[in-house]
């Protein structure tokens, strides 16, 4: 069955107006009219953006359903698909955010409004940790996108994560996946959205 519904979760500091995000949103308007698109601001706390999402989500069928996530919103979107059964498209996605996180405690600027801040608790650090899973059920579920010349998350345990997914690794690149507008297609046509 296509897919009628979207998620899109955005990375940590990230915004519905990320780059990759309003890609999206652009190619869905286009191509895909059809297709209902959600891309809500996550708040800072996991478990909080977590369970607004599934509120969020809570009347979209599941099997006509899909999601996207870039870096942190790749680790939620596993999440969500493990949770529903849809597929995912991840980017560049946190694998350990618990841990890498862990050293961002304290007030911090989003990435697309400097003037806007929000405060990175040390509990959200155990709300990540209680979302993590050890693997993924169903790999042929996922779609990974992944930049073996990303700054901020390593490559291999991004791979070794999504063992069994349609894997598309890129030399180079970076954690912003700045040719994403490339891979795109690739991307909505693993998800198989509807017209």
């Amino acid at each position: 069955m296509p897919t009628t519904h979207l998620l899109y979760l955005h990375g940590f500091r990230s915004s519905p107006s990320s780059t990759k995000a309003r890609l999206v949103q652009q190619r869905i308007a286009q191509r895909h009219p059809g297709v209902t698109l959600w891309c809500p601001q996550l708040p800072p706390s996991p478990r909080e953006a977590m369970g607004g999402v599934m509120q969020g989500i809570a009347d979209w069928p599941r099997e006509r359903m899909a999601v996207i996530g870039s870096s942190l919103g790749g680790f939620y979107a596993s999440w969500v698909a493990e949770q529903t059964g849809c597929r995912a498209a991840v980017l560049n996605p946190a694998v350990f955010p618990a841990r890498d996180l862990a050293k961002y405690i304290g007030e911090l600027a989003s990435w697309h409004d400097p003037q806007e801040t929000f405060h990175f608790r040390p509990e959200y650090v155990e709300e990540l940790r209680a979302l993590a899973t050890a693997a993924i059920s169903r790999p042929d579920r996922y779609y990974a996108l992944i930049a073996q010349g990303d700054e901020v998350l390593d490559w291999r345990e991004m791979s070794a994560h999504y063992q069994g997914a349609q894997l598309r690794l890129l030399e180079g690149s970076n954690h912003a996946i700045t040719e994403f507008a490339e891979h795109l297609d690739e991307v909505l046509a693993f998800l198989d959205l509807a017209d």
